[in-house]
């Protein structure tokens, strides 16, 4: 949620930034509310003023032995009034906040402006492609004959949805536990095991309700239909973990708070037909190990940086071929001021695709939540919150099978899973 103060402040200005996402933000609509806001705000205070100056009224009266009850029936009257004006302002800073709600975050100063995706900027690249000395196969027709089963799924749930079975449901185990050690055991992460089903103060927290309701999986908790309270499965852990902190007031000795986790997602990705429908690339549940920061607002920037570094640490280990690309404002996400994404590259489209995202979102997220920290001088300010994908399991999977295919159809499991797979070096049907 941007500062409403800043809004106040210099709308135009935070108007234009907003513009480059691309984005129009209704500044005649919030002028007209503050508007409201300020008027009922000056009728409060002007009851108030009036209320006191004929309380003096009623004393002096009183003191000289004169009849106060006109007075006083004047003055009793002046609690309803006040109540109304409450109401009214209580109704205006409502709209207010549901108006800020659906306003994405303005990006830093640093962003390229574009559009879309073709206006992002490429940083730099680690690896090269293979030579495999043979036409590609992609990891649909690769994972069939090791356990790759659309079918089954689709039985099960409708399309969207895998099965994996045998060698490859213990290659994407491995690949989550390797992530998870590589983010506990090298980056200095709290590893957490968190609900996958929350509520909806928790998704309006990092930004994902009101605006993208359409684009989650809700169920009713108990009770007949109709009745019974909304929760919503986690698109992210982000969600869980960032929230974690939500209404808290931190030490400055606490920041930064670094967690990560493994869980499902569940996305229905409204909006999406007809993109990626083959394969794994676009799943309604995927896993993924998410890093969380929560930071000091001065060092939230050497801080993306730095998860961004952890996640291409992880590709490193594993050998694959990735870029890192620097998103523009009109390609962001909501919530985000700046966003890396990393790109591995998969032989059978001959590109390179997104396997994970990594945004500051300063204090986007943080004033939502309402997350503060004191420092040392005693000033209370709110902080910054980051995440990231550590990787994106089942998109690492892909690109594992990809990359380390052999022109009899058998993957090469990479050297740094063989120990998850009990010493298994080769998956073959």
């Amino acid at each position: 949620m941007l500062d409403i103060s800043q809004l106040r402040k210099d709308i135009e200005a935070v108007a234009a930034r907003l513009r480059t996402r691309p984005y129009e933000l209704d500044v005649a609509g919030f002028n007209a509310l503050e508007a409201e806001r300020k008027a009922v705000q000056v009728a409060t205070e002007e009851l108030q003023a009036k209320r006191n100056a004929l309380s003096k009224q009623i004393g002096v009266l009183k003191s000289k032995g004169e009849d106060a009850s006109a007075v006083m029936a004047e003055v009793a009257q002046i609690p309803d009034a006040l109540r109304a004006q409450e109401a009214c302002l209580a109704d205006i800073q409502a709209r207010v906040q549901q108006m800020v709600l659906d306003v994405p975050n303005v990006p830093h100063a640093s962003v390229p402006l574009g559009t879309s995706a073709d206006q992002n900027v490429e940083v730099r690249r680690w690896g090269e492609p293979r030579q495999l000395g043979f036409a590609p196969r992609d990891h649909v027709d690769l994972g069939a004959p090791l356990g790759l089963d659309f079918d089954t799924a689709a039985k099960l749930s409708g399309s969207r949805f895998m099965l994996l079975k045998g060698p490859l449901a213990r290659l994407h185990r491995a690949l989550a536990h390797f992530m998870l050690d590589v983010q506990t055991g090298e980056h200095g992460y709290t590893e957490c095991y968190t609900p996958y089903i929350v509520n909806r103060e928790t998704l309006t927290g990092t930004g994902q309700l009101p605006k993208f309701e359409q684009d989650l999986f809700a169920a009713k908790k108990g009770g007949q239909e109709g009745e019974g309270e909304l929760l919503y499965l986690i698109p992210t852990s982000e969600v869980s973990l960032t929230n974690t902190v939500r209404g808290d007031l931190l030490k400055e000795a606490d920041l930064p708070i670094k967690l990560t986790a493994h869980t499902p997602c569940f996305r229905s990705e409204a909006g999406s037909y007809g993109k990626d429908t083959r394969g794994m690339i676009r799943q309604h549940q995927f896993d993924k190990v998410e890093v969380v920061q929560v930071s000091h607002p001065e060092r939230s920037y050497d801080a993306l940086e730095e998860m961004v570094g952890h996640a291409e640490i992880v590709l490193r280990k594993l050998g694959l071929p990735y870029r890192v690309v620097l998103l523009c404002t009109g390609d962001m996400g909501f919530t985000a001021a700046k966003t890396y994404d990393l790109e591995v590259w998969l032989p059978a489209q001959n590109t390179y695709r997104e396997i994970s995202s990594c945004s500051n979102c300063e204090a986007f997220q943080a004033r939502r939540m309402q997350t503060r920290f004191k420092s040392a001088q005693g000033k209370t300010e709110f902080v910054h919150t980051l995440n990231g994908s550590g990787l994106a399991v089942g998109r690492a999977l892909v690109a594992v099978i990809e990359n380390y295919q052999q022109d009899d159809g058998a993957v090469v499991v990479p050297e740094v899973l063989r120990p998850y797979m009990g010493g298994q070096d080769v998956l073959r049907a």
